[in-house]
């Protein structure tokens, strides 16, 4: 019986059992210190580029010259290199020339999250391998498995940078003499132990190396594979012709005059203080022996999402556990900033609470008093003409907020008429209570006790101080906080200034911020405490685009966010 409910299919399907595409992590806060994708340091930060003559465009490229000087500084023939679109491409060439429906691969779980896709592209079986981080790498479970036809050494590996010896690659490459053996040595300049030379003395191994890595040329887009010429020449028939584009053939070139090790040194060292910070701060950490750092922990997600909240991206992977890999900087400014950052997310002295909206409820007071002394005006705003406001930012003081929206409207009022309307709905006037009366609090007292057993508590609010007093007091918080930064005290935010000066008045150096506005969020980043956004109303796009990496929907979610 056809399914009417189901259209046919019209138009080319593609074969089964292609994996889905690669979509490299990304974070939707703004981030500008990227750690999460391994790439070195920039190339200009490394020499200067020469005068390079131009070519003809309307010629292809040529990577002969590349080729040749590659090949003389690994003692090869020309005939054993090819120079391809990254080291990417060289193992999408390999899977391509080496596998097939009726072939398998034989890689290490986990590592290079590529390895895998090319051999499914190619339609091969993976067969994996468990290779825990820090131990040494799996060569008898490798040998245990039954003729495959390529093997993968990933060495250092990724994501864990943990290393093969030459002696496992002699072993792996005499068991399984029918094999490629395929020698990914990407991170090979931080490495104690270069596996290159090794591995070209043997008959069936190639080596993959990169410029993007030690040499910081990721957008170049080059790479290469060494081997025995007969190793080698199946590549060239398994991809494009002129893969690199002239421009970066003749800047890999330059390249080669480089001398990294100072840098490489700096990533070393780096490598070794950010282990011990992140086992410090109770994470299962592994320095490895690539650019990067990898630590298991449940909370790889909600670290890496705190993270992007002050403008630093790094990987949090789920399988086969969860962990984190952080890129070395390479730089101490940067370094010292992402130690800095860890700190306060892995271990806040304190937290800091907006007022409106995140401990008080201010839908009937302050907000009701926005839309009565619109209405006053001749006026009427709607509660999400309030959020839409908001959103938009610079509307810390309601007062100002408020004759914004009017001169919007075609109203000019004068902000101290505007000011003495909203007093007069807000604070009441006795006998009739102002809107003020109707705040309830958002946090209960006794959670709030329990957040001040693990860190200090401040506040950073844009009320005046008799309304924030008063606040305190009606619900008998004033003792739960140590630090209460009010509008007169510093100019409002989203100027970092009053949450600088909360820090100050805890004694603290690492704090996070909930907040519900935009201001809120980057009041906390300038100020380099973690920013946590609380919908309120404003929607959580609008507090991740302005830079909260982690959204709740009320502030009672701190307690579980909280290591």
């Amino acid at each position: 019986m056809t399914d009417l409910a189901a259209p046919p299919r019209t138009g080319p399907v593609p074969r089964a059992g292609l994996p889905s595409a690669y979509s490299a992590a990304s974070a939707l806060p703004p981030i500008d210190l990227w750690l999460a994708g391994n790439e070195g340091r920039p190339a200009a930060a490394l020499v200067a580029p020469a005068e390079t003559p131009s070519t003809a465009p309307e010629r292809y490229p040529d990577a002969g010259e590349l080729e040749a000087r590659l090949a003389e500084r690994f003692d090869l023939g020309p005939d054993q290199v090819i120079v391809t679109a990254g080291a990417d491409d060289a193992l999408l060439r390999i899977a391509l020339a080496y596998l097939g429906p009726d072939r398998t691969a034989l890689l290490p779980e986990p590592t290079f999250g590529m390895i895998e896709r090319y051999v499914r592209i190619a339609g091969a079986a993976p067969r994996r391998v468990t290779w825990e981080p820090g131990v040494p790498f799996p060569t008898d479970a490798f040998l245990e498995e039954n003729r495959p036809d390529v093997v993968y050494v990933v060495s250092p590996n990724n994501p864990t940078g943990a290393v093969a010896s030459a002696d496992d690659v002699r072993r792996l490459s005499a068991a399984f003499p029918n094999a490629l053996i395929v020698v990914d040595a990407a991170y090979a300049e931080f490495t104690d132990d270069d596996l290159t030379r090794t591995s070209l003395e043997l008959p069936n191994a190639i080596v993959l190396r990169t410029f993007s890595k030690a040499f910081g040329a990721a957008s170049l887009r080059v790479g290469y594979a060494l081997g025995r010429a007969s190793v080698v020449a199946p590549l060239r028939a398994a991809g494009n012709p002129y893969p690199c584009a002239s421009a970066s053939l003749a800047r890999a070139a330059e390249l080669l005059d480089v001398d990294v090790s100072a840098f490489v040194d700096r990533v070393r060292r780096e490598r070794s203080a950010l282990a011990g910070l992140l086992g410090e701060l109770g994470l299962d950490a592994s320095a490895g022996q690539g650019n990067f750092v990898y630590a298991r922990t449940d909370r790889a997600p909600e670290i890496a999402a705190l993270l992007a909240g002050l403008g630093i991206a790094v990987r949090a992977f789920d399988d086969p556990w969860p962990a984190l890999r952080i890129t070395c900087p390479g730089e101490p400014e940067r370094f010292e900033r992402l130690e800095r950052a860890l700190r306060a997310v892995c271990a806040p002295e304190a937290l800091l609470f907006d007022m409106d909206g995140v401990l008080a409820d201010v839908s009937r007071s302050y907000r009701g008093a926005i839309l009565r002394t619109a209405r006053s005006f001749g006026v009427r705003l709607s509660a999400g003409d309030i959020d839409r406001a908001k959103a938009n930012g610079d509307a810390n003081d309601d007062w100002s907020l408020t004759q914004r929206m009017l001169a919007e409207r075609g109203v000019d009022a004068e902000l101290a008429e505007v000011t003495r309307r909203f007093e007069r709905f807000y604070q009441g006037k006795s006998p009739r209570p102002g809107l003020k009366s109707r705040e309830r609090l958002l946090v209960p007292k006794d959670q709030l006790a329990r957040l001040r057993g693990r860190a200090r508590l401040g506040i950073v609010t844009g009320r005046p101080r008799s309304d924030a007093a008063e606040f305190l007091e009606r619900f008998g918080l004033t003792e739960l906080f140590d630090s209460v930064v009010c509008r007169e005290d510093a100019e409002l935010k989203p100027d970092p200034a009053p949450t600088r000066l909360a820090l100050e008045q805890l004694g603290a150096t690492s704090a996070w911020l909930v907040g519900d506005t935009p201001d809120d969020v980057r009041s906390a980043r300038s100020a380099g405490v973690v920013p946590i956004g609380v919908d309120a109303g404003v929607g959580a796009d609008a507090l991740r685009a302005s830079g909260a990496g982690v959204v709740v929907a009320s502030a009672t979610a701190l307690e579980e966010l909280l290591p």
